[in-house]
């Protein structure tokens, strides 16, 4: 687990996963900051449609980082070979901090953007969390920041081993993130708490209308997922799904919401934004919007999960009646974080102060309307 120092590595511009992002902001009169004041239901302020794309004013460095996020501690961060957890990476370093990066992959990009880094077992090993303490230890990190979900049960259950080791951590509750990350449990509790979901049936297509998608109930990304019209090929699609799960295939607009719940379960800060398009089920191109009826339904959305910490959550405005409903939550930090934090919402920051018991602030989650990210790719040349 060497230092960052060790090695040479030149980024070409500003590497996001495989990926950089270009923010321009419309050229319209100016918008105000959104502060989470509250999430008790208003009238739209954003038009119930994704307003038309402007004109670029590209800028591919990183936001500045905001006043307020200097003294933050050392932070380990997980998963830095995805989307999220690079991300992060680069909005710590932004903000002065020292960053050391782990992840299971030793040619994970976010590797050699940290200041330090090193490989670490998978979360299913028995000496995962002993070697997120050793690295730790050997980088002084003081506090541990997962973009991984699915590394949340093997993280709360090393909590003691965290404590010992003086590295903080703030994680949501295991049930909560297995009832985010198993599709038809989900399916099960956002019906029971009669928020607006698309009809879902395990292995059949009983009581959900066409037309469908099929996809696993373990997993994301675009994996095994079908698309069916026919109802003839349903079956076949069934078949070749595991775990098969299916769904009316809803038609509209999507969006995502990157939000920060407290610990009492309320929401101090969600930034909605349109995913205008996608590759393989990331985000390439985004616009924030403001729609505080959509955040009231949000905050109903993580009570009822039970939810704390960073949450992303997904869903559809429907175009035939241009309601919303939630297809999905990911207990965690977003592989389209970038367009949050260049609105102006420090949640990785206020996220950082939350997990050594500070308490979160709303005015530095206010956010503004109407900024668009693109992305391209691009590389991290590492020479011997």
């Amino acid at each position: 687990m060497a230092e960052r120092s060790e090695i040479t590595a030149v980024a070409v511009g500003a590497a996001l996963g495989a990926a950089a992002v270009v923010l321009w902001k419309r050229l319209s009169a100016p918008r105000r900051a959104v502060p989470m004041a509250g999430v008790t239901p208003a009238k739209v302020s954003e038009p119930r449609s994704a307003p038309a794309e402007p004109p670029p004013q590209a800028s591919a460095a990183p936001p500045t980082p905001r006043a307020g996020t200097a003294a933050l501690p050392a932070v380990l961060v997980t998963g830095a070979g995805r989307p999220a957890g690079v991300c992060v990476i680069r909005a710590l370093k932004a903000a002065g901090a020292r960053v050391v990066a782990a992840d299971s992959d030793e040619t994970a990009v976010g590797l050699q953007l940290a200041d330090a880094g090193g490989t670490i077992p998978t979360a299913d090993e028995h000496d995962f969390v002993a070697a997120l303490c050793e690295l730790a230890a050997a980088h002084g990190a003081q506090t541990i920041v997962s973009t991984v979900a699915e590394d949340v049960p093997a993280l709360a259950k090393g909590s003691a081993a965290f404590a010992v080791a003086g590295l903080a951590s703030w994680l949501p509750n295991p049930a909560a993130v297995r009832t985010c990350l198993d599709k038809w449990t989900f399916a099960q509790a956002v019906a029971a708490a009669k928020i607006p979901h698309p009809p879902t049936n395990l292995g059949r297509a009983n009581g959900v209308g066409g037309p469908w998608i099929v996809k696993s109930r373990f997993g994301g990304g675009a994996n095994d997922v079908h698309t069916v019209d026919d109802p003839a090929e349903l079956p076949w699609a069934i078949a070749h799904t595991p775990h098969a799960l299916v769904q009316t295939r809803v038609d509209g607009l999507e969006f995502a919401i990157d939000a920060l719940v407290d610990r009492g379960g309320e929401l101090v800060g969600a930034v909605p934004r349109w995913r205008l398009e996608k590759e393989r089920g990331v985000s390439t191109k985004g616009r924030t919007f403001e729609d505080r009826e959509l955040v009231a339904q949000a905050q109903h959305l993580v009570s009822a999960l039970g939810l704390e910490g960073p949450v992303s959550i997904r869903g559809f405005m429907l175009s035939s009646n241009g309601l919303y409903c939630f297809t999905h939550v990911n207990p965690s930090f977003s592989g389209g974080l970038s367009l949050s934090l260049a609105a102006g919402a420090d949640l990785v920051g206020e996220y950082v102060r939350g997990i050594v018991g500070l308490p979160l602030r709303r005015e530095r989650l206010a956010y503004e309307p109407g900024v668009t990210t693109e992305r391209f790719y691009d590389e991290v040349v590492i020479t011997a």
